[in-house]
């Protein structure tokens, strides 16, 4: 028998994986892609399910469940306002990475929680999406066993909102590894989408909460004396109209694969991340893996995940972002060592660690279910 207070260890666990049939999958896509082999790689059996086919989005895992019609969104608006259909799957747990809740019959749930930003921030929302998002975390108030987090920063935001923090797991992103250096490799990528360096980079869906205006801004005062520097956007259009990205100095690239990605981190001169709100900031990590020149916003969950490895910018002072990229244009020497210890901080965020502390989460959400908790 299990010795009384243990956290058991699940043999296995549904992953919703409904975000990856979205058209812009965005930030949680990536969490859901880089977990779900983490996971099976522990040895948990994983099934992944949604509304419809992941055949083509998934390598790994068990055979996903398509759970049929009706599909997204009304399949989320029936979990969120009268908790059907059920999730029925023979799983010890049940997890969602977002804040579309399923019911759930006959297992544990855990639900991530990746940020409140919808709270913070209500104007770069839709009303529809601040009141989906509200309903979802009012969910999870009730209804999760365990509540997951990528960032100490979302953990105290939840107690904020009235969450038990003992009930909260950190489990920080993973970056995915590295392909090896191809100087002439990543020179053809960048040909092929036609980039020319100097570039400064930004990385991820085109919305408002993104605030890419700023850092356009800023690239644009700088060619006023470098007039060959421009500024790449890599990533899908997302909800809401963005402005101050049209100018001359912005080139947008919509989303990119992952072999053009990495070029486009390695020969960044330096990569920028002026979210207003992020609980994790994904592309921050992924370019400090790479050793690209980092400017994040003194906001959110960005100076936890960057540590000194980054310079920073309130996020909607375009003198100091100026001021920050120029540092790393004229002080190569400060830059280099930078990304040395950025490329350090960064070998510690993994897929496998993620793995291991989702893990521990479902065990202890095995563990309230069958105490009677919530």
């Amino acid at each position: 028998m299990m010795p009384v207070g243990a956290v058991p260890r699940p043999a296995s666990v549904a992953v919703h994986a409904g975000q990856l049939l979205q058209p812009v999958p965005g930030g949680i896509g990536r969490y859901v892609h880089g977990l779900i082999p983490a996971l099976v790689e522990t040895g948990l059996e994983v099934v992944p399910f949604a509304a419809g086919d992941l055949a083509a989005h998934l390598g790994a895992g068990s055979p996903p469940v398509d759970l049929g019609r009706p599909g997204p969104p009304w399949r989320y608006e029936l979990w969120h306002r009268l908790r059907r259909p059920r999730v029925r799957l023979p799983v010890d747990v049940v997890h969602a990475p977002s804040l579309a809740v399923p019911p759930v019959a006959g297992s544990a749930l855990v639900v991530t929680v990746n940020d409140v930003a919808f709270l913070r921030h209500p104007e770069v929302f839709t009303r529809r999406g601040v009141g989906f998002h509200r309903r979802g975390l009012d969910l999870t108030r009730r209804h999760a066993h365990i509540v997951v987090t990528p960032s100490e920063f979302v953990r105290r935001e939840l107690a904020d909102e009235g969450f038990d923090p003992d009930l909260v797991v950190v489990a920080p992103h993973g970056a995915s590894s590295p392909r090896p250096a191809d100087p002439a490799d990543h020179d053809a990528h960048l040909a092929r989408v036609a980039v020319e360096e100097p570039f400064v980079l930004a990385v991820g869906t085109v919305e408002p909460r993104k605030n890419l205006g700023v850092l356009a801004a800023a690239v644009g005062r700088i060619r006023g004396r470098r007039p060959e520097l421009s500024l790449v956007v890599a990533g899908p259009a997302g909800w809401l109209e963005v402005t101050g990205i049209d100018g001359p100095e912005v080139r947008r690239l919509g989303r990119v694969d992952e072999v053009t990605l990495d070029a486009l981190y390695r020969r960044a001169v330096a990569c920028g991340v002026p979210s207003l709100y992020e609980g994790f900031g994904l592309p921050a990590l992924e370019a400090m893996s790479r050793g690209c020149p980092l400017v994040v916003a003194e906001a959110g969950s960005l100076p936890e995940v960057t540590g000194d490895t980054a310079l920073r910018a309130p996020p909607h002072d375009v003198d100091a972002w100026e001021q920050a990229l120029e540092a790393i244009l004229d002080d190569r020497t400060a830059t280099r060592e930078r990304a040395s210890r950025a490329r350090d901080r960064a070998a510690g965020f993994t897929w496998a660690r993620s793995a291991e502390r989702h893990l521990a989460a479902y065990g202890r959400a095995m563990q309230a279910r069958a105490e009677g908790r919530p």
